[in-house]
């Protein structure tokens, strides 16, 4: 059997989409698309990562994205340390790189990171023998976020080459809306962003999008809308008027969703705060909303993930071949 790169181009660490190319990207959504099968099993556990460890080190918050990368870690049979942030020595004093030297010198094969902090994970990778996974620094970015809504978007839609996805919201603190807009424009997508002037970046354009400040403008013919929440734990003073308002103008609700195209599909990253960015009519739409499959897709994404990075040189579709033949 012929060893090859798992995933061509792949780096190191994964620290953000932007710097990957289209065929990186593209092989670790294929990727992905076999471990689909895997979760929709009866038996998910694989030996792909047998005898691996993998740290989850949470610096905020999280619910989906650190459950989802302990799902995916341990479907590939991986051993998982979720560290205790809040336990840890960090709380006594103990800096960042203190503590990735401490984490360091145990040998895992791959940490998982999110910091509140944008370039705190790069710094830390710089530090470590082992591969480095960014699940989220500050307001840089959220690169397997990207990837789990760039497979739900390619599943559903045949393609990402072409289509208008309008990225709304809280565009300004968001990282999500920057890893999904380096990875669009990469795939050859066209992007739109809404958001009030206030939670817009200035220079928006640079990022190879088009700006809007409506509702009405950015939704018309719409192939994906993707809403982001208000990240009022990076805001330092007011940034809308008021909730109410805001849901007003720029709430995804049904009456602005007849705005794009007629098979739209409506994106959320979660945690959604229903009735202030999305009406519930919406985020329950079993025709539109593809809410709950980006959960689903993001186990399959980040065990892909730690897969190409962890799992070394192997030929991937004669292991899977032999997995579906019983072999």
């Amino acid at each position: 059997m012929t060893m090859r790169p798992l995933i061509p181009g792949m780096p190191r660490h994964l620290l953000g989409i932007e710097g990957l190319t289209a065929a990186t990207i593209a092989a670790l959504l294929d990727l992905s698309e076999t471990y689909i099968d895997t979760s929709r099993s009866l038996v998910k556990k694989r030996d792909v990562l047998a005898g691996r460890t993998i740290i989850n080190l949470f610096f905020e918050n999280s619910t989906r994205t650190r459950t989802s990368f302990e799902v995916a870690a341990k479907r590939l049979g991986a051993d998982v340390v979720n560290m205790e942030v809040q336990t840890s020595s960090t709380r006594k004093g103990e800096t960042l790189l203190d503590t990735a030297m401490t984490l360091n010198a145990m040998l895992p094969d791959a940490l998982v990171v999110r910091h509140q902090d944008s370039g705190a994970v790069n710094l830390l990778s710089q530090k470590v023998n082992c591969a480095v996974v960014n699940g989220g620094d500050g307001q840089h970015e959220h690169p397997t976020q990207a990837l789990l809504d760039a497979l739900t978007i390619r599943r559903r839609k045949g393609r990402l080459q072409g289509l208008t996805v309008v990225i709304c919201g809280d565009v300004l603190h968001s990282r999500v809306a920057r890893s999904n807009i380096h990875l669009l424009n990469i795939m050859g997508a066209h992007v739109r962003v809404v958001a009030p002037a206030t939670l817009m970046p200035t220079e928006v354009e640079r990022l190879g999008v088009e700006p809007h400040f409506s509702m009405k403008s950015g939704l018309k013919d719409a192939d994906i809308v993707m809403m982001l929440r208000l990240q009022t734990e990076r805001m330092s003073g007011s940034f809308v008027p008021t909730v109410s308002e805001y849901f007003h103008f720029f709430g995804l609700d049904r009456a602005k969703l007849a705005l794009a195209k007629p098979e739209v599909l409506v994106m959320h990253p979660g945690p959604m705060n229903r009735g202030v960015e999305i009406d519930s009519a919406v985020a329950d739409d079993l025709q539109r909303s593809v809410i709950h499959e980006q959960v689903e897709m993001g186990v399959a994404v980040r065990m892909a993930c730690l897969d190409a990075l962890v799992g070394g040189l192997q030929n991937y579709d004669d292991r899977f071949a032999a997995e579906k033949d019983g072999r």
